[in-house]
């Protein structure tokens, strides 16, 4: 175990320190001291490149975190859940091994998902809107909020749970799909699709780490309101690409893969009014105000 006090910058710790974590970790690393769990020790440079400290450890091996306790202050959990189940092992496993020093952790953030949401049927859906999570990957996004909501009040802990839509960049955009001439669903049958650029998200993070408020949830979206076929329309017109033809659920159902399919049928317009708690205004309101960057810088 690390002691804290031998460190003079506050301690942050990033679990799961994929691409948002390590934008998260480049933007901190000027204030804090961070620490990014990884387990791959071929990631140790590109990690200490952004500023980070590489621990080695895999949540879904217990004993290897014994690094973890007594650490840092914060921690930052980015990490998904295991592939299968409806518990989120992974994040227990991590907070069983953080309640082994008490009193350490005073802030934990963590990111979630719209998908706790499930299908509202293109209706309004607000932080306060109760989960109704229909995919099993929905269901342990859900299971580790509950044990988050559950174990941080009891250790003294400010929690944040940032619930995400789908995240684009420029290396993030549907390119392959269209590409693919993969179909969308008919206008009058399409679903509503939310989003968040991923350095907006990443901004996002660390204004939580300042000012998220105790035991509170934020959808973490740019609150726009198009439907999954206009993006990709969007998308499509933006790179001079064939606009998808569209196709009736009935049929595209039978042609794309179950998981495709599980974010094409659920339809929600997630709301971001919290947004402003965290005092950080996005740089992209919208996709297409991300597209339009894109068009003047090919």
């Amino acid at each position: 175990m690390l002691s804290m006090q031998s460190f003079g910058k506050p301690r942050i710790l990033i679990i799961g320190c994929g691409d948002i974590g390590l934008r998260v970790a480049r933007q901190l690393a000027r204030s804090y001291r961070v620490f990014a769990l990884t387990s791959s020790q071929s990631r140790f440079q590109e990690l200490r490149e952004v500023g980070a400290t590489p621990i080695l450890g895999n949540l879904d091996q217990p004993e290897s975190l014994w690094r973890l306790p007594g650490l840092a202050q914060t921690v930052i959990h980015l990490a998904p859940p295991q592939n299968s189940g409806n518990r989120d092992c992974r994040t227990r496993n991590l907070l069983r091994i953080l309640a082994q020093a008490p009193n350490v952790v005073r802030r934990l953030i963590y990111i979630s998902t719209t998908g706790v949401y499930g299908d509202q049927g293109g209706a309004p859906v607000s932080e306060t809107t109760p989960v109704k999570p229909q995919s099993e990957r929905a269901q342990r996004r859900v299971d580790a909020e509950r044990a988050l909501r559950l174990w941080a009040p009891a250790h003294g802990v400010a929690l944040t749970i940032l619930r995400v839509p789908g995240i684009y960049a420029f290396d993030r955009l549907p390119l392959e799909r269209l590409n693919s001439k993969t179909p969308a669903l008919l206008p009058e049958e399409d679903a509503y699709s939310n989003h968040i650029q991923s350095d907006d998200l990443a901004r996002l993070v660390c204004a939580a780490v300042y000012h998220g408020k105790p035991q509170r949830v934020i959808n973490a979206c740019d609150g726009g309101k198009t439907k999954m076929g206009d993006y990709f329309d969007e998308v499509a017109d933006a790179f001079g690409l064939e606009r998808p033809p569209r196709l009736p659920a009935s049929q595209l159902e039978k042609i794309v893969s179950p998981m495709l399919w599980s974010f094409m049928r659920e339809s929600r317009q997630v709301t971001n009014a919290r947004l402003a708690e965290l005092k950080t205004p996005l740089r992209y309101p919208s996709v297409a105000h991300f597209l339009k960057t894109i068009s003047k810088n090919p």
